[in-house]
């Protein structure tokens, strides 16, 4: 691993909390210990966030290229028009257009290999919509900048990672998303990413059920049944510790969770209530199975509270430093791969 990452951010909405948490993480000088962070925003937006709430000055440095950073400082590259105005609290088109300039340029040096990970900022995914953005959210989003790659929505936090089958679709539209195939798919992700990306050796997962106590021998439906036991059936039959598919709410009432490197729940709402239940303000988001690192907070826009200084930064701190520890745990990985007695230790050899 090089000596330094560089790690894209990019701002979010400018009407949310995103400029408060951001602002609020890179205050903590002990980050550029581990990266060197670069905002793609707006140098007068960040400025206006930090007189309304009062937040102590910092150092973040211009910039217009990612190529001119360097090690132990913040930077930021100007991707808005300075005509931008900020309403806190207010989802407007002006914020929607702006997430995506930041978003696309930052993805643009991604690609090209100026910055090593990417952190996104929260976005109102109505407001963003437009001729060029027409995606349910960054997930899908980038998973478009990727043909041929695989992806999953992973939360992550201190007690669990839960992935989804299905992640933003109607509920009434899930049922027949559900295929062996898909769940499959997903299961592989999830179990490279465990392996790869958070360098768990032979990760467990638990499968849920989609109908309520798992079907019950199908007198509540025929999914189970049908579909997500023989998906679980085939990847155990490919090495994958997958086990169940298990009711979720039981699972969850038991505690069962801690038992497991992995959870595949079936929908959103399945998997997102308990997760943020449990551990809302440090959940970080990650999209699993793409070649480039995306993390970001588990949390919305939160117009409700924007401006008002009361937004916590833990999320998105959590979001910066996972994202710098899958860079290293990947590359960990590809070096025990390319040489696998490196983890041999040699006095226990006759």
């Amino acid at each position: 691993m090089k000596n330094k990452i560089i790690l894209g951010i990019s701002h979010g909405d400018v009407n949310g909390i995103s400029y408060e948490v951001i602002l609020k993480t890179l205050l903590d000088t002990r980050i550029y210990e581990v990266c060197t962070p670069i905002l793609y925003g707006s140098a007068k937006v960040a400025a206006y966030h930090r007189k309304a709430l009062n937040l102590p000055a910092q150092n973040i440095n211009l910039i217009k290229s990612a190529d001119e950073a360097t090690q132990r400082k913040a930077y930021l590259i100007n991707c808005i028009n300075d005509e931008i105005r900020v309403e806190l609290g207010k989802s407007t088109p002006m914020a929607g257009e702006s997430s995506y300039s930041a978003l696309q340029k930052a993805v643009t040096d991604l690609k090209e290999g100026k910055i090593d990970a990417l952190v996104t900022g929260p976005i109102d995914k109505h407001n963003i919509q437009s001729d060029t953005f027409h995606f349910p959210g960054h997930t899908e989003y980038l998973a478009a900048q990727y043909p041929g790659s695989e992806s999953l929505m992973l939360m992550v936090n201190e007690v669990m990672k839960i992935g989804v089958v299905t992640g933003h679709y109607a509920l009434k539209d899930v049922p027949g998303k559900i295929t062996q195939e898909l769940i499959l798919e997903k299961l592989r992700i999830m179990n490279k990413s465990l392996v790869e990306d958070f360098n768990i050796r032979k990760p467990r997962i638990a499968v849920f059920s989609l109908n309520p106590h798992a079907g019950d021998s199908g007198l509540l439906g025929s999914e189970e049944e049908k579909i997500i036991s023989p998906a679980i059936k085939l990847a155990r039959d490919q090495n994958i510790l997958a086990f169940g598919p298990f009711s979720a709410d039981g699972f969850f009432g038991a505690g069962t969770y801690s038992k497991f490197d992995g959870l595949l729940a079936m929908y959103h709402d399945q998997g997102l209530i308990p997760f943020k239940a449990l551990s809302y303000e440090g959940g970080v988001n990650y999209t699993a199975g793409l070649p480039i690192v995306r993390t970001s907070p588990a949390h919305g826009t939160a117009y409700e509270i924007a401006g008002k200084n009361e937004a916590s930064e833990n999320s998105f701190r959590h979001a910066l430093y996972m994202a710098c520890d899958i860079l290293k745990n990947r590359e960990e990985y590809k070096e025990l791969t390319a040489n696998p007695l490196k983890s041999v230790d040699p006095t226990t050899l006759q």
